[in-house]
């Protein structure tokens, strides 16, 4: 993705769905809480997805409209129901999901129009659940090699890890975002000893030649690291409500403040403030405008380290 302003819009594909909650549901599914975000941020984020022809997938459509978001990329199938998944909330907060299947989103058909509107992008966003069915997966890998800058979140949702599927993706991708654990999980198949942080993003990040690669911590901050610096960003402390979409809102912080021209690190700093942001909300696609956001990161410091290296980190 190109430092300068870019009005071109970023494609996200995959999963839109309800989580349903003790308390009601909400919309999700990683890349659409992706694209929501986005265009909060004032990025015409898309969306290519399918829904059920039912009430549920009615009242979806719905929602995305009414987020700002066009449903021409959304195809609607009588095949299938609406995606849903059931979410529990821990002690912790932690959020741990029952994946509904088959479901709609998990055949998404190949469109012709597709392929020029995912060429003509600025970004193309995926992840690894929306894979989890043939269909899908072949439309996603047609996307995958037209897309001019490929965005792969890991986003594991077991039982629904392949990891021929997951180091495919990792091949192709340009730019890719996973957590800790995921970091540790790819060291683990690709055969490689956790010695430390630092060593493992670098290690990975070279391996498939990424253009950059982020490891999200949690309260710990997030690292980025591509083939000339390294960056570490502290986090910033809030009242955790929930962290259900803190990680698809951190993505679309990053990728908005880079689309709009900033620096990597500066897009770090936003995406750490985004994704607080949403933890001290309720579900993964809170109500708010650019304002309110705005108005929360007002005053808020994040200490960070760039280490640029003395040769480039091959």
């Amino acid at each position: 993705m190109k430092n300068n302003m870019n009005t071109k819009p970023i494609i996200c594909f995959g999963e839109i769905l309800w989580d349903i909650f003790p308390s009601g549901k909400k919309i999700g599914g990683a890349p659409f809480n992706v694209a929501y975000h986005l265009n909060k941020m004032g990025i015409d984020g898309r969306m290519i997805s399918c829904v059920g022809n039912d009430e549920l997938g009615r009242e979806l459509l719905t929602k995305v409209k009414e987020s700002s978001i066009p449903i021409d990329e959304c195809q609607i199938t009588d095949k299938y129901d609406t995606g849903t998944v059931i979410a529990e909330i821990d002690k912790n907060n932690e959020a741990h999901y029952t994946i509904v299947e088959p479901v709609a989103w998990d055949f998404i058909e190949w469109k012709d129009e597709y392929e020029n509107l995912v060429k003509n992008s600025q970004g193309f966003v995926f992840g690894s659940l929306g894979s989890r069915n043939n269909l899908s997966k072949s439309t996603l890998l047609r996307l995958i090699e037209v897309a001019p800058y490929k965005v792969f979140d890991i986003n594991l949702r077991p039982p629904y890890i392949s990891q021929e599927s997951i180091i495919e993706f990792m091949k192709k991708a340009d730019l890719v975002k996973m957590n800790k654990a995921e970091l540790r999980l790819l060291l683990e198949w690709l055969g490689k000893e956790y010695t430390s942080e630092e060593e493992a993003v670098k290690y990975v990040r070279k391996n498939f030649s990424l253009d950059g690669l982020i490891v999200t911590k949690g309260s710990k901050g997030a690292v980025y690291c591509d083939q000339y610096q390294y960056i570490y960003s502290e986090a910033i402390q809030v009242e955790i409500k929930d962290t259900v979409g803190s990680g698809d809102s951190f993505l679309a912080g990053f990728l908005a403040k880079r689309a709009q021209g900033f620096s990597i690190l500066d897009s770090i700093k936003e995406a750490i403030v985004l994704g607080a942001f949403i933890t001290n909300h309720i579900g993964a696609c809170p109500v708010y405008d650019l304002e309110e956001f705005q108005k929360f990161r007002k005053n808020k410091s994040i200490k960070s380290n760039t280490f640029v290296e003395d040769q480039t980190i091959n």
